[in-house]
């Protein structure tokens, strides 16, 4: 690490970065008052060179929207409505399905969906949906369902517990479950921006208990609303409290909050500044979780491309369609192709490799481990 190019109040953290010892959440706090962008890249690439060499990934992915029906009214969320609303919608099971069909044509390894608290779908109707595209072919990971999903599947929908919930779901064909829902832990922020949601203990608990049974998810942050730098520090600080527990994430993709059509449009969009210094931290002070994805819909590939130079290590992927962050304004394409990506990585110095839904590079995939927890059979036969 080239020390010189660290200013003086800097050092002390980044010497604890080369010594591989964790840094503070006030040695967080300081990093994300910094100004001195070009440090926090030294740093943050300093981690991210030890934990996954040059490589930047992305994923064949399609994402699938299956509705945006909700019992909840969060402040934040544009995507959201309920039945009567104009902008409502909900997909079928042949639409969804076909849809994926096609994608697989195109090579996709991962169906990425979720949707919002729909009221009055059926448990047969996930099942069955699972079923069908676990049924396109049997390689295709799906990942699907935030934490609160799987709480309002249990509660009202399945009438299970969480862990046989997720255990029926697992056999119907669910890969992993999505890190969304999580946005800022703390409490007042929650009450504010999704009063009603789960909370922070909650999300984490769902996560705790997939990653109990075998399971693996990504985490997330939505940043750059209402909340302080000391109520991100604590959010990063409980991911990465439940990781060092669980060991069950895969990996972190931070979100910059898109205000545009919400009742939060007020609110200033966060600049590129701050997304870079938002990576940088997370990559310094997330030492547990091995990478870091830079979300190109809601930051647009220019700006994901020079995040490969503050501690990103992963693209995400190629997208195809997505609804939640352009609902709420965002103008960035929906889907990317794999020479687009290749070709972002390329010029930033970085060598591109595929990957699977576990940041595994393809050709060289390593077992998830499981802990032999007891399967309960799903209650609607796959055909």
């Amino acid at each position: 690490m080239n020390y010189f190019l660290i200013p003086r109040e800097l050092r002390p953290i980044a010497e604890k970065v080369e010594a591989q010892e964790r840094v503070s959440d006030a040695d967080a706090l300081q990093l994300y008052r910094s100004n001195d962008l070009n440090a926090l890249g030294i740093i943050s690439s300093a981690v991210r060179q030890r934990k996954n060499g040059n490589y930047a990934t992305y994923i064949l992915n399609r994402y699938i929207n299956y509705s945006n029906i909700c019992v909840l009214s969060c402040q934040f969320c544009a995507f959201a409505a309920k039945k009567r609303d104009a902008h409502a919608f909900e997909r079928s099971i042949d639409d969804i399905v076909e849809a994926v069909r096609q994608a697989l044509h195109l090579g996709v390894t991962e169906v990425h969906m979720v949707g919002g608290l729909h009221p009055s779908l059926k448990k047969a109707w996930y099942l069955r949906l699972l079923c069908e595209l676990r049924g396109l072919d049997p390689n295709l990971h799906i990942k699907a369902f935030t934490a609160i999903e799987v709480r309002h599947l249990a509660r009202r929908i399945f009438r299970m517990s969480i862990p046989d919930t997720l255990e029926v779901l697992r056999e119907a064909g669910l890969g992993s479950l999505t890190g969304g829902g999580a946005e800022i832990f703390d409490a007042s922020v929650r009450d504010k921006i999704c009063r009603g949601k789960e909370t922070a203990a909650e999300w984490l608990d769902v996560h705790r208990i997939w990653h109990g049974m075998g399971g693996r998810t990504t985490c997330t942050m939505l940043y750059g609303h209402i909340e302080t730098l000391v109520q991100r520090v604590d959010h990063l600080r409980q991911l990465r409290e439940l990781q060092d527990e669980t060991g069950g994430f895969t990996g972190f993709v931070p979100f910059a909050f898109e205000p545009l059509t919400t009742v939060l449009a007020h609110i200033k969009p966060a600049s590129a500044f701050e997304q870079l210094r938002n990576l940088a931290v997370s990559r310094i002070y997330l030492d547990n979780i091995d990478h870091l994805t830079a979300y190109w819909v809601s930051m647009g590939l220019p700006l994901a491309q020079v995040s490969l130079s503050y501690g990103v290590d992963d693209l995400h992927g190629t997208i195809m369609e997505e609804k939640i962050f352009h609902m709420a304004g965002a103008t960035t394409p929906q889907e990317l192709t794999v020479a687009t990506l290749e070709q972002a990585i390329r010029e930033a110095g970085r060598e591109p490799v595929q990957r699977d839904s576990y940041y595994r590079h393809i050709g060289s995939p390593r077992p998830i481990s499981s802990n032999g927890a007891s399967p309960v059979e799903a209650e609607l036969a796959c055909a």
